[in-house]
């Protein structure tokens, strides 16, 4: 397998001989790349709530509901 040293030489080369359709395609997948690097995440506080949260239901301290009944519940509200 090639070294990311030799992947890269391999596509700096590529590129400097590519033409504009070629081009126009890695430069869409960098705009994707870009954009999935500005995706919110998710601060540790809700993880840290979502815990709590977990712990409290496998103490039996929350209510909870089969899928049939969810299901109910649901069909009801929307009139289905």
């Amino acid at each position: 397998m090639d070294s990311t040293l030799e992947i890269r030489k391999r596509i700096h080369e590529f590129i400097d001989i590519a033409d504009e359709r070629i081009l126009r395609i890695i430069n869409g997948i960098i705009d994707v790349e870009e954009q999935e690097d500005n995706y919110p995440t998710v601060p540790d506080w809700y993880y840290e709530k979502l815990e709590i949260e977990r712990e409290k239901h496998l103490k039996g301290e929350t209510e909870s509901y089969s899928w049939e009944e969810v299901k109910q519940r649901l069909m009801k509200d929307y009139d289905l």
